[in-house]
C-alpha cells in the first residue's frame, strides 16, 4: 500500500483526507513541486523549498511549515514507500477556508511514486512540440509561481495529447516566447543558449537553473532573452527543461523541423552535463569506480 505524508504523519494513501473546506480544494490556493529522487537523494530539494516559501509568502498562501520540516517529511514519505528513485510531489494549500477560523493550518501533502523516466527514443530522436492556443497574460499574479490553480495547463495538456506531441509552447499576450505547460524552453542559435527572462513571466525552474549554471561552466554562452515565434522556428537547436524530462530535444515544432529534424550538439553536451550532475548530486557511483 503506497504510503502518503499528510500533515503530520505517515498514513495510508487511502486513508488521506482533506477537508471539504480546504482553500486549495474550493479555490485553487495552493502550491506544489514536483521533484526527483535519484539513489535515495532529493536532486535540488533546497532550491525546491526555496521557490515554495517564497512563493507561499508572495501569493499569501498560509504556511506554517519551515524548509527544515518539510524536508524531514520528505525524506520520511521516501523511506516509507522503500523508494530510492523516485518522483514526488509536495503540495501545501492554505488550508480552511472557513471564515469560523481565524488562523487555518495549512495542509501538507507529500507523495512519493516510482520514477519512470521518458521513453529513451525521445532523447535520441527528439520530440515534436505545438503552439499553444492560449497566451499567459503578464499581469497575472500567479505566473511565475507553481501554483494548484493548474487549470489552463491541463488543458494546453489536453491540446498536446490531442495533437500526438510531447508539450506546447505558449506566448504571451504580447507574442513572446514563454515556456511550456510543464518546462521552460531554452532555443539556440549560433552556438548560444537563449531562454526567456523569469520576468516574461515564467517558472523559475529549477532544472532551467542547473542549465544555465551547466553551460556557464562549460564556456557555452548562455543569456535571458525576450524571444518571438520566428527564434524559436529560426533556431539551430530547441530543448526542454524540467527535474523529471531533464533536457529534452526538440526537433520538430508542428510540421517544422529543427535542426533538420537531428539533435544538435549543444543539446547532447547539455544531456549529458545534466545527466551526470544529477548523479553526481545524488551520490551515485560511476560504474567503472
Amino acid at each position: 500500500m503506497n504510503k502518503v505524508f499528510l500533515n503530520n504523519d505517515i498514513i495510508n494513501a487511502d486513508k488521506a483526507k482533506v477537508s471539504v473546506s480546504d482553500a486549495g480544494l474550493l479555490y485553487g490556493m495552493g502550491l506544489f513541486e514536483t521533484m526527483r529522487a535519484c539513489n535515495g537523494v532529493v536532486f535540488e530539494m533546497d532550491a525546491h523549498l526555496d521557490r515554495l516559501l517564497d512563493s507561499a509568502k508572495k501569493l499569501s498562501v498560509g504556511n506554517t511549515y519551515d524548509s527544515e520540516f518539510i524536508a524531514e517529511a520528505v525524506n520520511k514519505t521516501l523511506e516509507a514507500n522503500k523508494l530510492k528513485d523516485a518522483r514526488l510531489r509536495l503540495t501545501i494549500t492554505g488550508g480552511s477556508a472557513s471564515t469560523d477560523q481565524d488562523e487555518p493550518k495549512p495542509t501538507l501533502l507529500i507523495t512519493a511514486t516510482e520514477f519512470k523516466p521518458y521513453p529513451p527514443e525521445y532523447y535520441k530522436k527528439g520530440v515534436m512540440v505545438v503552439l499553444c492556443p492560449y497566451k499567459q497574460n503578464a499581469s497575472d499574479p500567479v505566473y511565475g509561481n507553481k501554483t494548484t490553480s493548474y487549470m489552463s495547463r491541463m488543458l494546453g495538456l489536453k491540446f498536446v495529447h490531442q495533437n500526438k506531441a510531447a508539450e506546447a509552447i505558449w506566448f504571451t499576450t504580447d507574442n513572446r516566447l514563454a515556456e511550456g505547460c510543464i518546462s521552460n524552453v531554452f532555443v539556440v542559435k549560433d552556438s548560444e543558449v537563449l531562454t526567456p527572462p523569469t520576468n516574461t513571466p515564467v517558472l523559475p525552474g529549477i532544472a532551467r537553473k542547473t542549465v544555465m549554471k551547466l553551460a556557464e561552466q562549460s564556456a557555452i554562452r548562455c543569456s535571458e532573452k525576450d524571444l518571438t515565434i520566428n527564434d524559436l522556428l529560426d533556431a539551430d537547436e530547441v530543448f526542454l527543461t524540467n527535474v523529471i524530462m531533464q533536457v529534452m530535444p526538440v526537433t520538430k515544432v508542428e510540421k517544422h523541423d529543427i535542426g533538420g529534424g537531428k539533435v544538435g550538439p549543444v543539446t547532447r553536451e547539455l544531456q549529458k552535463r545534466f545527466d551526470d550532475f544529477v548523479k553526481k548530486s545524488c551520490g551515485v557511483q560511476d560504474e567503472g569506480q
